[in-house]
């Protein structure tokens, strides 16, 4: 796509559109409305004063839009008297209502198929899970060996996220299958950040820290020789942070406060713009080792800080995956009561090297 003037789909609709708004006769009478998600690809001609010049755009609705619009859409549901659609707000940010109804939907579903009246919280939960992550294997097999590594694998994650003081706030721990996932573990993210789409380069840092945190547990507890390939999605999280803060965000003093590597119009989403000189500059190949060798610093940092907090908390690594392995899910609160209960006994080791008392808000102040 994009090379030439090629008379595609696309091009015919616009020219019909532009056909229909420029008739011979005026009619005032008439406003023409239209939506898209992709204005980034939208014709000139449609956009230049006179024709769509007025463009509003349509957030995801906030944490009380979310509330309101999940009441409409459970006026036609029998809800159990325990269900607080508010927190089922706070645990969707950037939902829009099509997702919201959807997923009260699913939540019904779900109690039918268990034979319920009524629609419960957990159903509620269990709908959401599903929607993000994948259907639960309830039925899976797992041998001793398997839920321990899962175990210590999603505890390393869970235990590095907590521990962040910007971070999004650890929810749910589960090494129940679900989806492609061997376990999962569930952080709700800040609705102040999802708003704004600002991150610091701090919760830049702790996301690819609490990414690692899976191949450290294992590393710790099986050797470096013994590590499994359940950590390649998590690679592959951390090496994209790293390069975006490198190449597109500013954040290495190496490289210093430049776009390298794209264009710095951003780019447009067809192939033939880059032919046609609307590409990103040439990179030298020194640049591109620079680049690499600072992604590679980056992580390495990451790697070392976090094996220094499990190392230094291995008591509440321990007893994280044993309650794993015997219950199979933990909850955020359970999680935080574990961190409490170690700092009070002065076993807890946090980024700081201080012991401190961690407290779950449901949403951290300051906070997959």
């Amino acid at each position: 796509a994009g090379f030439g003037q090629g008379n595609d789909e696309r091009e015919q609709t616009v020219n019909q559109l532009l056909t229909e708004m420029d008739g011979f006769e005026g009619n005032n009478g008439v406003v023409v409305l239209a939506a898209t998600n992709r204005a980034d690809i939208l014709d000139q001609a449609l956009v230049r004063p006179g024709r769509f010049d007025r463009q509003i755009q349509v957030d995801p609705p906030d944490v009380e839009g979310r509330t309101a619009i999940l009441k409409v859409h459970a006026k036609d549901k029998s809800l159990a008297p325990s269900v607080d659609l508010t927190a089922v707000a706070r645990q969707t940010p950037g939902m829009s209502g099509a997702d919201l109804a959807n997923l009260l939907n699913e939540g019904a579903i779900i109690a039918a198929r268990s034979n319920k009246a009524e629609v419960e919280q957990d159903d509620i939960s269990n709908a959401l899970e599903r929607i993000q992550i994948g259907l639960e294997k309830k039925d899976a097999v797992m041998s001793d060996k398997k839920k321990k590594l899962v175990a210590y694998h999603e505890a390393g994650h869970a235990i590095l996220g907590a521990l962040m003081n910007d971070f999004d706030v650890v929810t749910k721990i589960s090494i129940v299958p679900r989806g492609p996932a061997g376990g999962v573990t569930i952080f709700m993210p800040s609705e102040e950040r999802l708003n704004s789409g600002l991150y610091s380069k701090e919760f830049l840092e702790n996301r690819m820290c609490v990414a690692l945190g899976g191949r450290l547990a294992e590393e710790i507890i099986n050797g470096r020789d013994n590590v499994t390939t359940g950590a390649s999605n998590d690679f592959q999280q951390c090496t994209q942070v790293a390069q975006a803060m490198v190449t597109q965000l500013g954040m290495s003093d190496a490289v210093g406060q430049r776009i390298i590597g794209q264009s710095q119009q951003g780019g447009g989403p067809f192939m033939g713009r880059d032919f046609m000189g609307g590409g990103a500059p040439p990179v030298s190949q020194t640049l591109r080792k620079l680049v690499d060798s600072e992604v590679k610093r980056i992580v390495d940092a990451q790697y070392t800080r976090g094996m220094a907090l499990l190392k230094g908390n291995m008591y509440l690594l321990d007893e994280l995956a044993n309650k794993l392995i015997e219950q199979e899910k933990v909850n955020g609160q359970e999680l935080m009561k574990m961190i409490n209960e170690a700092a009070g006994q002065g076993k807890l080791v946090m980024p700081d090297q201080k012991v401190a008392m961690a407290a779950f808000a449901g949403e951290r102040q300051d906070s997959s």
